[in-house]
């Protein structure tokens, strides 16, 4: 089975993007999903957390406090390195183990990070779905109420778009409307469909 990687900075339109290809009947996994299945209560993943990072990060029911771990782990590169060493190896065995369970052409891999965390080994193919800072900028401060530097913080800790479109063997030009994404959206299935068979 083809296997795509669905990848981009903040606010680029990943997330519409794998949506349009599921509605096309395309499998998708997505690695932020898998993430929170993985902290949800009583996972070990949450246990290792709460021990590494102390109590404070878990709510009131048991939950993982997000915003208090992000803030732990933002500014704090051993933090982070400690968070994705329990996270990383679990997140990508669980997409291998859901990857085998398919019976299709091709699927999607949704990994926002996957250029950083060097996961380019689990896809045949990598798709960058890129748009402009301004735009990421406009879209995040619209969708999650970030200040400015909040933004600027993000965006200075993921790849950089020229890193980014390097590794990209398709590319998605998001700056523009929904008719324009939708049209990118079925050229590739199609192609996709192509390479598959």
């Amino acid at each position: 089975m083809l296997v795509i990687g669905l990848t981009g900075g903040i606010g680029s339109g990943k997330s519409m993007t794998a949506d349009m290809f599921a509605a096309r009947g395309v499998p998708v996994i997505d690695a932020d999903v898998i993430a929170r299945e993985l902290v949800e209560p009583g996972m070990p993943a949450l246990t290792e957390i709460a021990a590494r990072f102390g109590p404070g990060i878990i709510g009131p029911e048991g939950r993982l406090d997000r915003n208090a771990l992000r803030q732990h782990v933002f500014d704090n590169p051993e933090a982070r390195a400690d968070l994705e060493a329990i996270l990383h190896p679990r997140i990508r065995q669980r997409m291998r183990d859901r990857i085998g369970e398919l019976h299709s052409p091709y699927c999607v891999l949704v990994i926002p990070l996957l250029v950083e965390t060097r996961q380019r080994d689990l896809v045949q193919r990598v798709l960058v779905v890129d748009a402009s800072e301004a735009t990421q900028r406009q879209r995040v401060r619209h969708r999650d109420d970030l200040d400015s530097d909040e933004i600027e913080a993000i965006l200075q800790a993921q790849t950089d778009r020229r890193t980014r479109l390097a590794v990209a063997d398709d590319v998605i030009h998001n700056d523009s409307d929904v008719a324009s994404l939708e049209a990118q959206v079925d050229a590739l299935h199609r192609e996709y469909m192509q390479l598959a068979t």
